[in-house]
């Protein structure tokens, strides 16, 4: 990495990150534009490196299933298995109308970006939307959301700098080849860490429990959506996403670990959390 692209990478944060927390803390409509923001350009990513394998995403039905996922998480028109059900029957009954590669291989890809875009983006909406908007509940949900990309920033970067200077183990060589096991365990510790102080400074109405597996969730599957996401990368030959964020790559690229989380993350406060 050079000077020029660290310095630039370095002045895009400075920029972005202050807006994202923002944004994040006043949720409402503005962070359901800004998480809407998020899924359809990545998705749009996404379409666009997996078309170099020769795989045809119908990207309109794929598109549109993103869109309706979010709409229908904030507006709920239909219940996830009517949606899903829906969606499958439109796009099975599209291919027949394109001739184009592998059928299989098309509705497969629009399927899975649909769910990994769509859906997990979704629970990015729903940990924000935990607490109720009445009662002077709601910015807790946005606490959440900033602890979350605190944590994850901080796990990135454990791991990046620690495994550069430290690591001698590769973790996934055939993935991601730079990355090693003293760089993912850092992270995790790190990860940790972060969300124990995120308990002290804006997590107060989370157990210790709750904030520790948190953790242990952004530090374990956090660094899993990377991999994932370099794994389609690598399958399709690209380096970056795209490169509409100058000095970091593409949408997909900075939010990966956040929509692998989200959804665990989601079901853990719905279903565990103390």
């Amino acid at each position: 990495m050079t000077f020029s692209n660290t310095f630039l990478r370095v002045l895009v944060s400075v920029i972005t990150i202050p807006l994202i927390l923002f944004i994040c803390y006043i949720g409402g409509v503005v962070f359901f534009i800004f998480v809407m923001f998020i899924a359809l350009v990545s998705y749009f990513e996404f379409t666009s490196f997996i078309k170099k394998i020769d795989i045809s995403v119908n990207f309109w039905v794929g598109f549109a299933g993103v869109l309706f996922s979010l709409l229908n998480n904030r507006y709920h028109y239909l219940d996830t298995y009517s949606f899903v059900l829906l969606f499958m029957l439109i796009l099975a009954a599209s291919e027949l109308f394109r001739n184009e590669g592998s059928t299989i291989a098309n509705i497969g890809s629009t399927l899975f970006g649909v769910i990994y875009l769509g859906f997990f983006s979704s629970a990015i909406i729903g940990i924000r939307e935990i607490f109720s908007q009445v009662g002077g509940l709601y910015t807790r949900g946005g606490f959440i959301i900033i602890s979350m990309l605190a944590t994850i920033w901080i796990c990135d970067s454990a791991a990046f700098f620690i495994g550069t200077a430290y690591g001698k183990h590769k973790l996934f060589p055939r993935v991601s080849p730079k990355k090693s096991w003293e760089g993912a365990i850092s992270g995790f510790i790190f990860a940790i860490g972060t969300m124990l102080l995120a308990k002290i400074l804006v997590l107060n109405f989370f157990s210790w429990s709750t904030v520790i597996a948190i953790g242990f969730i952004i530090g374990v599957f956090g660094q899993m959506g990377d991999l994932i996401e370099s794994l389609i990368k690598r399958t399709a030959n690209v380096k970056d996403s795209s490169n509409l964020i100058p000095g970091h790559g593409g949408i997909f690229d900075r939010f990966d670990s956040l929509l692998f989380t989200a959804p665990i993350i989601f079901l853990y406060l719905t279903y565990f959390s103390k």
